[in-house]
């Protein structure tokens, strides 16, 4: 019996990196997955995948910052699976960018993603476990939303944001059986590093190399199954040492 058997969990950011390494291992612990991400090419691949290993998957091409398109995922989860038990809220962008010469356009972009969306996704969420008696939520925050970084203002607001947005929810829903954390990564192995940075990127982290998409679907694993049933409002790091320095 896996540990997340007969549930529904909503993946945004699905198609690649974290939440893609996230959907295999949910659906090796017996949950059936909805991918969401605007890539619709990858998405498509993915299901196929998925539903090629015998996993009952779905994508839906969906942008989080839109309340329309947002409240489209959760109906067409409904109307597929008949419920959502686990949503990772893993849907984001981050750039690197001297804050002096940081349009507003790219400031409110990055929020507006980053912070509004998960807001948004949070949200849907929150209705449909109220109809069913609970659940569980992990945010994608960093772990700069704890520690600054030079050049990622935006990102490092957001991220904040979405560390105490993780707080402020959980203990408006703890109540409702709603258990909501948040994941904190250090630097990841993924597409979103360019190649160029990863020596350097290595060198910073005192375990001295870049995490796995695989180590942070574990840790999002525990969160949302019942390993973790009397944690929530946490934000859980894990960066090989960074943040400890």
């Amino acid at each position: 019996m896996g540990k997340l058997q007969g549930k529904v969990a909503v993946i945004t950011g699905g198609a690649s990196g974290i939440g893609a390494a996230t959907a295999r291992l949910f659906v090796s612990e017996g949950a059936k997955v909805v991918l969401v991400d605007l890539n619709e090419e990858k998405g498509k691949a993915f299901e196929k995948e998925l539903k090629a290993m015998n996993a009952e998957a779905l994508f839906i091409k969906a942008n989080i910052t839109s309340e329309k398109e947002v409240a489209n995922i959760f109906k067409q989860t409904v109307e597929t699976f008949g419920k959502v038990d686990v949503v990772f809220n893993n849907a984001g962008i981050g750039r690197v960018h001297p804050s002096h010469e940081l349009e507003y356009s790219e400031w409110r972009n990055t929020i507006n993603v980053d912070l509004d969306g998960v807001f948004l996704v949070a949200r849907e969420s929150i209705r449909e476990m109220l109809k069913t008696g609970g659940g569980s939520i992990v945010n994608t925050a960093s772990m700069y939303g704890w520690v600054g970084s030079p050049g990622s203002a935006a990102y490092n607001a957001a991220k904040g944001g979405v560390i105490n947005l993780t707080r402020s929810l959980a203990l408006e829903y703890a109540e409702h059986n709603i258990r909501i954390n948040a994941l904190c990564p250090g630097f990841i192995d993924t597409p979103i590093i360019p190649e160029e940075s990863k020596q350097a990127l290595a060198a910073a982290t005192p375990l001295k190399r870049l995490g796995k998409a695989e180590e942070m679907a574990k840790a999002v694993l525990f969160m949302a199954s019942d390993d973790s049933s009397f944690m929530t409002g946490n934000s859980l790091t894990v960066d090989g040492g960074y943040t400890a320095q």
